[in-house]
């Protein structure tokens, strides 16, 4: 079987796209997923994501984890797909989709800039020493000092795998401030089992996590990544995160085929 595929990136996040309005994917087939996404057998990526038909928004997308297994929402995949459709001649300057986490909107600007509409985010568990929320995706957040040389693989991997997340797991953020509304931050995603060069459900729970802890009052927060620069902006009714928006970059980086 010969597949068609468009690679993506937003800030270094990077994933094997497909248009799948033909429905010809075999979704169950974890290994051929494991094998497009594998770096040195495939054609490498952190994640899948098949464009497909949908009755109620301009299309479906469906995520797939680099390790085969279907996930949660991915935020940099959201405007990936966004940009994807456009290239496509699905959409124009804007979009709505399905994805696992319910209906999202997203606009896209001139420069490659794709605005993301992301979940409410509420049920926020403030802890001494972390925050945990959920943005589409689990997430753990937690500060520190010594980032840059932080082993994120083997700590996050820990946290991930630890007896505070069970089975399932969370995504982990290590933090720190930069100044009152910018933040740097690094990522262990479950499902790739690695640090990715960046996460958009991670800086969007980072951007919520500060600002529920009082580490800024800023509404609209600067996230610096390892694969470049996001905006999360929101707002708040009570206790509940609203009009929360991921914006960055998603980038085209090449169209090919591949025998499978």
């Amino acid at each position: 079987m010969q597949i068609i595929f468009y690679k993506y990136e937003g800030t270094g996040n990077d994933f094997v796209m497909i248009d799948n309005r033909q429905d010809f994917f075999p979704k169950k087939n974890i290994d051929l997923v494991k094998k497009l996404c594998d770096r040195r057998f495939g054609i490498g990526g952190d994640g899948l994501i098949l464009l497909e038909n949908d009755t109620k928004s301009d299309f479906i997308m469906t995520y797939y984890n680099s390790d085969g297994n279907l996930s949660s929402m991915c935020g940099n995949g959201g405007r990936c797909i966004a940009a994807f459709a456009k290239r496509l001649g699905i959409i124009q300057s804007t979009a709505s989709f399905h994805a696992i986490d319910g209906l999202h909107h997203a606009t896209i600007f001139e420069d490659g800039t794709v605005s993301l509409a992301m979940r409410d985010v509420e049920n926020i568990a403030v802890h001494p020493d972390f925050v945990f929320l959920d943005t589409g995706s689990p997430h753990h957040v937690q500060m520190e000092v010594d980032l840059f040389s932080l082993d994120v693989k083997t700590l996050g991997s820990t946290i991930r795998h630890g007896d505070l997340y069970g089975k399932s797991g969370s995504n982990v953020n290590f933090v720190r401030q930069i100044s009152e509304n910018t933040f740097a931050i690094r990522t262990y995603e479950r499902g790739v089992e690695d640090e990715t060069l960046s996460c958009g459900t991670g800086a969007t729970a980072v951007a919520v996590a500060m600002h529920a802890t009082g580490k800024t009052h800023a509404n609209a927060i600067n996230i610096d990544v390892a694969g470049g620069k996001l905006e999360v902006l929101f707002d708040k009714e009570e206790t509940v995160y609203t009009n929360v928006r991921l914006i960055g970059p998603a980038t085209f980086v090449f169209k090919g085929t591949i025998e499978c």
